[in-house]
């Protein structure tokens, strides 16, 4: 299986302010991937690297992708169109009505954003990032603002279209169950300007329950190390 991304030697300043220091590491095809750290540690400066919305201070990035879906910690969504709209302004050739019932928004298409709860119109910025058939799905802190009950419920769809489809996600996040759920791999990120401190696989399999033995073994061992890298 191929590279889907490839960093090397990658930093980042904002004048003064070094954020990332010297980053280098490989994705693969179908790799899911969380970053985890600080605040301020430059996840969310890496995901704007990756998308092109910021250039790198020296170092490289090599994304082999021509699709990819963003996904927000805000919905984002176009507030004086409808969900189908939303979706249509993506794609207008996308299987709009097969997406919404993958997500579990059957009977929605008609509704505005502000007629929707918190949950539903993530779910709907959901389908608009995999509407676009992404060979590359971001995340950037995208659950934050939801329950554990909500949050859990859109991971396992995110992680049902996974297996169907097989793109590579990149996730970031603050939440160590979060992060145990969605990665095959998690990044450990030192406090500004971060350095990469360790990569932890995670072999928990394609069903993950957050009371299992195992999931819960191995959070004691990533707020471990997650707390030896903030010092």
């Amino acid at each position: 299986m191929g590279a889907r991304l490839e960093v090397r030697s990658l930093c980042k300043s904002f004048g003064s302010l070094s954020v990332l220091n010297n980053w280098s590491l490989n994705i693969r095809e179908s790799e899911r991937i969380v970053l985890l750290g600080p605040s301020g540690s430059g996840k969310t400066t890496f995901l704007r690297l990756i998308a092109g919305l910021e250039k790198p201070s020296s170092g490289e990035i090599k994304l082999s992708s021509q699709q990819m879906g963003f996904v927000f910690q805000e919905p984002r969504l176009i507030p004086w169109r409808t969900v189908e709209d939303n979706l249509l302004f993506v794609n207008e050739k996308g299987d709009i009505s097969g997406i919404l019932e993958k997500l579990r928004l059957s009977g929605f298409a008609g509704f505005f954003p502000a007629q929707l709860s918190g949950g539903m119109q993530q779910r709907v910025n959901l389908a608009r990032a995999l509407l676009v058939e992404p060979e590359l799905l971001i995340l950037d802190e995208a659950f934050s603002s939801l329950d554990l009950p909500v949050k859990t419920s859109i991971m396992k769809d995110i992680n049902l279209h996974w297996q169907e489809k097989h793109f590579t996600i990149i996730a970031v996040t603050h939440d160590l169950k979060e992060a145990l759920f969605l990665a095959d791999r998690i990044i450990i990120l030192s406090p500004a300007p971060s350095v990469i401190v360790r990569e932890l696989p995670v072999t928990l399999g394609e069903i993950r329950n957050f009371s299992s033995p195992e999931f819960l073994h191995l959070e004691g061992q990533l707020l471990d190390i997650v707390c030896s890298a903030s010092h």
